[in-house]
């Protein structure tokens, strides 16, 4: 008897089955949450990676040297790609002559959220050691369209998220916007390369002109396109350590690194300015205490992962990788804007999109891209229902629907382009769903109607989440499930003041994972 409660085999067999639920994950028919480089061979040379440093904490990477020289590995790549590497760093005598306020430093973290959350918790600490006993809180200045990690980064670390509208028909940023944001309270500026909701270039030479003049940091969030970029084919405007001004970037492995989840980069110029970033104690009876990231006991497959797929494809295999993401971009966004009734937003940038309705059509032609989003998902094809949003000066972003792209895209082009036609040829003319009347629909299941709950705002009790969410037909049933129609769920979210949405959402996902009988 080897003591096991279940066979082992069975329990593998359970968890097939369960995955076979899961949204695929290779092939290409997911665009947005997974990055299928289409090479079997780098999947193959991750899960051996990850497998030969299971055992390993990547806490002390002075117990497990391994973990150092990976590490090590990594952050030197990301800096060369990211034009981070400055005379004198890593010469051939080993020694290091680079001025330590310049040399590009950095760490591995677990994603791009983290990477996130400590370039903001960084860039408040070191804005508070020039400004001991300030009782002021410090402020991020951002676009609208910066990624919702800033938002949590504010919430945990106390600042004031500051966010700049840009063009509503663009999602283009204007630098002067940022620059007539900024002060003395100003720990950190964030600008995105691209924007996830519509892949937008930030003007980052222009903000880190204005940044630089004003002595304020600025960080470049390159955590969804960063490693895709480093390789595009076109030519770019210069977004990244070439530009002096930029004090900090994020980008993600486990995006376009293809590297399993979770693994990310956070480089900072300046060994200085890096330092505030760690958490340090020794003030406790157990061992010394030092962190780079959120974690300590953390596991080495993602990093080991990370840095076996660098190692084997080089300049040359990302290069490859990222032109058939280019290609199958530049495919897709031509399919899309030769459907009458559906426009792509602004001109993006790399290897994802956003799709909105073209208003310019008379209103039986246009389609609606959360209608059409849908109709591609009854035919197998996942893609991102996107709220619209008004912004602080009172215009209003589109609803949009989201599309990253990825190397293995370029295989399924045709039968995608075909999808997508035949989607939109399925819905054109249908309006977009209107949340107040969903609402409406909603207040005879809703004791004493909407006037309550819209009055509740977030102060919802679980049980009474719970009935709202059942109410909406996103909880119920044996384990709950989404409806086959989205649209209708996102102009809910859009009709609902955002703090009961938030509200409701929390249940969704608290009662999701909650243990049944």
């Amino acid at each position: 008897m080897n003591g096991f409660r279940r066979d082992p085999e069975d329990v593998l067999a359970e968890l097939a089955a369960l995955r076979e639920g899961d949204a695929p994950t290779h092939g290409g028919r997911v665009l947005s949450y997974v990055y299928d480089s289409g090479l079997a061979e780098l999947d193959e040379l991750s899960a051996r990676a990850a497998r030969l440093v299971q055992p390993v904490n990547g806490l002390d990477p002075t117990t497990f040297t391994s973990v150092a020289a990976m590490e090590a590995g990594i952050v030197g790549f990301a800096r060369r790609v990211f034009h981070g590497e400055a005379d004198g760093v890593g010469g051939a005598d080993g020694a290091d002559r680079s001025d330590s306020a310049e040399v590009v430093v950095g760490t591995v973290t677990s994603g791009g959220t983290e990477s996130c959350l400590l370039a903001v918790k960084t860039a408040r600490d070191a804005w508070r050691s020039v400004r001991a006993g300030t009782p002021r809180v410090p402020r991020i200045v951002a676009p609208i369209t910066v990624h919702a990690a800033f938002h949590k980064a504010a919430e945990y670390f106390g600042l004031a998220l500051d966010l700049v509208p840009v063009d509503p028909q663009t999602g283009t940023l204007a630098a002067s916007a940022i620059e007539d944001r900024l002060g003395d309270d100003v720990a950190l500026v964030v600008v995105s390369a691209p924007s996830y909701p519509f892949a937008t270039l930030d003007p980052v030479a222009d903000v880190a002109a204005v940044c630089r003049a004003r002595g304020i940091a600025l960080h470049v969030d390159a955590c969804i396109g960063g490693f895709a970029l480093g390789f595009w084919p076109d030519d770019l405007p210069t977004w990244d350590f070439a530009v002096p001004g930029v004090t900090s970037l994020s980008a993600d492995l486990h995006k376009y690194g293809y590297a399993p989840k979770g693994v990310s980069v956070l480089l900072t110029r300046g060994r200085d300015r890096q330092r505030h970033q760690y958490f340090r104690t020794t003030g406790w009876p157990g061992y010394p205490v030092v962190n780079p990231t959120m974690t300590g006991s953390k596991p080495a497959g993602p990093l080991a992962a990370a840095w076996a797929i660098t190692e084997v494809l080089g300049d040359e295999g990302f290069a490859s990788l990222s032109a058939k993401t280019a290609r199958a971009t530049a495919a897709l966004r031509e399919t899309v804007e030769g459907i009458e009734g559906l426009r792509v937003v602004g001109r993006p940038t790399g290897p994802l999109f956003a799709v909105a309705t073209d208003e310019r059509v008379e209103e039986h032609l246009r389609v609606d891209p959360h209608h059409w989003a849908d109709a591609a998902r009854q035919a197998g094809w996942f893609l991102q229902l996107q709220p619209g949003i008004v912004q602080a000066d009172g215009s209003r972003l589109p609803h949009t629907t989201h599309l990253t792209v990825t190397p293995v895209t370029e295989d399924v082009v045709p039968e995608l382009a075909a999808a997508l036609v035949v989607a939109a040829d399925a819905v054109r003319g249908v309006p977009k769903v209107d949340g107040e009347l969903v609402l409406a629909g909603l207040a005879d299941a809703l004791p004493g109607g909407l006037e309550p709950l819209l009055a509740s705002d977030a102060g919802l009790d679980s049980d009474t989440a719970a009935g709202l969410l059942g109410a909406i037909g996103l909880l119920g049933g044996e384990g709950g499930g989404l409806p086959a129609q989205m649209a209708p769920v996102l102009a809910l979210v859009e009709a609902l003041p955002s703090q009961l949405t938030g509200r409701l959402l929390v249940e969704l996902l608290a009662r999701v994972v909650e243990p049944r009988g």
